[in-house]
């Protein structure tokens, strides 16, 4: 990811970054590659135990919350500096997904996705703006390629994900005077435990890895590795910007010459 997102030697103080979400497939890479650098982390997720056992193998600060919730998560970001002194990246890698056509998704369905998405990356924004402001930093949303890119039966987490790149973009415009940076990834196709029912169906895996243009689907840390470099100083003069780590799903359709 370059320049390391913490302080070399001779500097002080490490990097202190937050993740939410942590205990998913990216998150959890998130944390791992953050963690080897030597930054200090703040992990939050709502699986207690899973949570618990990750921060024990990085010596990271493990907080409790529901992340849909503005008030979790503002607790969260005052326990944090509380502990920590200051917060100089968040990631929020809370997500959901539903594969469904809009007119089999419920009330319930739908209000859940857009909670798990939207809900989440607007309380990280909102608690973020509140705290970071007289340091600045950098944040970093996960938005999806189905956001840029029709794909049948993706309607509620296409609506959620779209929202997502409008809060960024909003968002960045906003705290951009306080050096609060934000920008989003839009990942492909990634094999996490949120996707395990498409990636272990052989049949289903190999045609999603042929939508893709480089002839794969991701790996979590392919999508970790974009997310440490946007909260690294390495991407200091980077912010607005909605990186696709898709393999090319949202934008090429390449030739199949494998």
């Amino acid at each position: 990811m370059g320049s390391p997102p913490n302080g070399a030697p001779g500097v002080a103080h490490p990097r202190v970054y937050m993740v939410l979400g942590a205990t998913g497939g990216i998150g959890s890479a998130l944390a791992r590659r953050l963690a080897a650098c030597g930054a200090k982390l703040v992990l939050a997720a709502r699986d207690r135990t899973r949570l618990d056992t990750l921060a024990d193998q990085l010596g990271a600060l493990a907080i409790h919350i529901d992340a849909t919730r503005l008030d979790h998560v503002d607790a969260c970001f005052d326990r944090a500096l509380e502990r920590t002194g200051r917060i100089d990246g968040v990631a929020n890698c809370v997500g959901s997904l539903l594969l469904k056509p809009a007119h089999l998704t419920t009330q319930e369905e739908l209000a859940g996705v857009l909670a798990a998405n939207l809900g989440s990356a607007f309380a990280t924004v909102r608690a973020a703006g509140r705290t970071m402001r007289q340091t600045g930093g950098a944040v970093v949303l996960v938005s999806s390629a189905a956001a840029r890119v029709g794909l049948a039966n993706h309607e509620a987490i296409a609506a959620a994900k779209a929202a997502v790149e409008g809060l960024t973009l909003s968002a960045a415009a906003t705290y951009a005077p306080y050096g609060i940076r934000i920008n989003a990834v839009a990942p492909g196709l990634t094999r996490t435990p949120l996707t395990h029912r498409l990636t272990s169906n052989e049949a289903s895996l190999r045609a999603s890895a042929a939508m893709h243009a480089l002839g794969r689907i991701g790996e979590p840390d392919d999508v970790a590795a974009s997310i440490a470099w946007l909260l690294s100083d390495d991407s200091a003069w980077i912010t607005g910007q909605v990186l696709g780590v898709d393999g090319g799903l949202a934008t090429l359709r390449a030739k199949n010459s494998r």
